[in-house]
């Protein structure tokens, strides 16, 4: 049975306020059934130095994805991983991680492409929760193995394909990476990532607004005032495409241009740069162009 909607008066402006859950009320429901804790981390190594009791923890990367292909996990495999971390489908998932949540967004959206109805975000993340000095372990939990059905991954709704991003030129794409990046400032190999594009730059008429925008210095979401002003100029019924470098980040604005604004089509280009910048004969652009970002607002909610 889903757990009930944390009524926190900060998220009523939201399009869908049931996906965000602050950390009071997670504290608060920590053993209610039907509620699992997932973390997700970029740091895959801080989960065992202390983490939410009763959180399990996925692996972005590891758990997620599948090496040979370049693609993530199937039906199958995902059922499996499922059954194995005691979530049923019914369940309420909540997933909080490092980074502002970025790799609990990508894990949320991967959830959504398994149609897991009932998934949520721990609105500031795991930094949040251990800048409060709320209760954290360093026993992982032993779940009893859940009945998960089988589902199938859902590659239409809320994921764009390089060829199919190559067709909405024009339409609204969104490159959420850094300003330096879009740019085309940051040379190939020498970003502190293993796996880099050839060449620098960013997808033709893509608009740049970093991911990082939409996150307050306290590490929360804006408030909606405030996004609606970074995401200005896109209609409600765009037909939006996000990208980042690996498709996590990107993961985290289709969470916002979805869940808190409202967009009814957003899809995420996980192959992001690293397809498009290596592939022969994409075109790309340099320079910042009329996508720069806006400013970012100045002011920051109160909580």
């Amino acid at each position: 049975m889903p757990a009930a909607p944390d009524p926190h008066p900060s998220f009523g402006s939201y399009a869908h306020p049931q996906r965000l859950v602050t950390t009071e009320w997670l504290s608060a429901n920590i053993g209610t059934p039907g509620l699992k804790i997932i973390e997700s981390n970029d740091d895959i190594l801080l989960y065992d130095i202390g983490h939410v009791p009763g959180a399990v923890k996925i692996d972005w990367r590891g758990d997620l994805n599948d090496p040979v292909t370049r693609d993530y996990i199937d039906g199958v495999r995902f059922t499996e991983l499922m059954r194995a971390k005691g979530i049923g489908r019914d369940d309420t998932v909540v997933v909080y991680g490092d980074r502002n949540n970025a790799q609990a967004a990508h894990t949320l959206w991967l959830f959504t492409l398994f149609g897991h109805e009932d998934v949520r975000l721990l609105d500031g993340g795991r930094e949040a929760w251990i800048s409060e000095e709320r209760d954290t372990t360093f026993e992982p939990p032993y779940p009893n193995r859940s009945e998960y059905p089988a589902v199938r991954r859902d590659d239409a709704t809320a994921r764009a394909f390089r060829d199919e991003v190559l067709a909405h030129m024009g339409k609204p794409i969104i490159d959420v990476r850094s300003t330096a990046e879009y740019a085309g400032h940051t040379a190939p190999g020498q970003d502190g990532h293993a796996d880099s594009a050839l060449r620098s730059g960013h997808i033709p008429t893509a608009r740049n607004i970093p991911w990082t925008s939409a996150v307050a210095p306290d590490g929360r979401f804006r408030a909606r005032a405030e996004l609606d002003e970074i995401y200005g100029g896109l209609a409600a019924d765009d037909d939006l495409v996000v990208y980042s470098r690996v498709g996590e980040r990107s993961s985290h604005s289709w969470f916002v241009l979805t869940c808190l604004l409202g967009f009814e089509t957003v899809r995420n280009y996980d192959g992001s740069w690293i397809e498009w910048g290596n592939s022969v004969r994409m075109p790309i652009a340099k320079g910042s162009g009329p996508g720069a970002a806006p400013a970012t607002p100045r002011r920051t909610r109160s909580r």
